[in-house]
């Protein structure tokens, strides 16, 4: 059977704050994070008869422990929405939740569903790092020289990246105080304010009498941006992967909790709800590169969705690029000769945190908001994914 493609649109796009690993989310289940931002993105739309939604499909880094069992379908039942709606779980690592719009679109734009959420969650506080619970990895991948980089650490692949395109540790620290900077101004703008869902944070102590007291506080603002950022303060600190490396703690992406969720429609969805559409979802394209430089992966990534959405790198107006590393990102910028001025021009993961599985779905959010406030036409969001790969996704605003 032939099929039409058809448009999917994003209506709305909603997260948590994002919190320091052991931060403000420290006793917070990565799938009441989850349920929270399904309210929050379900609420933006009035009426939203939430038996229609096709499926909800939820990135996660690592879907074990707390993050398991399917933690889409759980969070969706915590989030109150009915028993018909189902829920899938992807991971694609640091590119799941951007792949999670990706997927939802197409089920819209192949005439399989009319509404549809994509979602993130995901809690560093919770699980392992780097590892999940049990790390295992095929002897296999050690027999093959060209896989073995499969097992290297993302600070390794940072490193390598580093020395292979000649990124120096002050240009690595410049980016880094850049993206605070950037991030601090934006929080005291208020331009996060429209899509951050604000949470409260309960936590119980136990009373003299007996009783347990709860003592609620509400956490709306991003704990990663630091306005003590300097080039003196980041040079101070050693390398923590190479002995006689560049990468270090300050130039790197801080490990993070948080979850976000995008609501999507198609046009006779939009028609039957009065919706009004802030994108619609233009490209998305994954590509692969060598596993021990993977932090190149949008240089890939990039020109395969600008093709696909028939338009130039120059009429990208806002990028969402992910800063898993200083070295990696100032590599991509170097190599695809992006405009600096482009490029997270509220800060990236450097300074706001990289939740993994969360953060493709969390800088969805960060760029419908500002596609709305700015009113450009095109926004991308990229990033590299572990195991060497690239990730890109394009959105038009309407």
């Amino acid at each position: 059977m032939n099929r039409q493609i058809q448009d999917a649109y994003i209506v709305a796009a909603t997260r948590t704050p994002v919190a320091k690993r052991k931060g403000a989310f420290r006793n917070v289940r990565p799938d009441d994070m989850l349920a929270h931002v399904l309210k929050a993105a379900v609420a933006k739309q009035p009426g939203l008869d939430a038996g229609e939604i096709g499926d909800v499909i939820v990135g996660c880094a690592f879907p074990e422990a707390e993050q398991g069992l399917n933690v889409a379908r759980i969070g969706l039942l915590l989030a109150g929405l009915p028993d018909r709606v189902p829920g899938i779980t992807v991971n694609r690592f640091c590119s799941s939740g951007l792949q999670a719009v990706a997927m939802a679109a197409d089920r819209i734009r192949l005439g399989e569903a009319d509404v549809m959420i994509a979602a993130g969650t995901e809690s560093m506080t919770i699980m392992p790092q780097m590892m999940g619970n049990k790390l295992s990895i095929s002897p296999a991948v050690f027999e093959r020289d060209e896989n073995y980089a499969i097992a290297f650490g993302m600070g390794i692949t940072a490193e390598k990246v580093a020395a292979q395109w000649k990124i120096s540790r002050e240009e690595q620290d410049a980016f880094a105080v850049e993206s605070h900077r950037r991030a601090v101004a934006a929080i005291g703008a208020g331009k996060f304010a429209a899509e951050i869902s604000p949470y409260t944070v309960r936590s119980y102590a136990p009373s003299p009498d007996g009783t347990v007291k709860i003592t609620e506080r509400l956490f709306d603002t991003d704990e990663g941006p630091r306005t003590e950022s300097t080039m003196e303060a980041l040079a101070k600190l050693k390398p923590v992967f190479a002995t006689k490396g560049s990468v270090t703690a300050g130039n790197s992406s801080q490990m993070s909790d948080g979850a976000a969720a995008v609501l999507l429609m198609s046009e006779a969805a939009l028609k039957r709800y009065n919706a009004t559409p802030i994108a619609r979802f233009a490209a998305f394209s994954v590509a692969g590169v060598p596993p021990e430089i993977m932090g190149i992966g949008p240089v890939e990534a990039i020109p395969r969705a600008l093709k696909q959405a028939g338009i130039t790198q120059e009429q990208v107006d806002w990028i969402e690029l992910n800063e898993a590393f200083a070295a990696q990102a100032l590599a991509v910028v170097r190599e695809l000769k992006l405009d600096p001025a482009k490029v997270n021009p509220q800060g990236g993961a450097i300074a706001l945190g990289h939740p993994l599985g969360a953060t493709g779905a969390i800088r969805a959010a960060t760029l419908m908001n500002a596609m709305q406030r700015e009113k450009f036409r095109y926004g991308m969001i990229s990033m590299c994914i572990g195991t060497g790969m690239g990730a890109a996704g394009i959105f038009e605003r309407v």
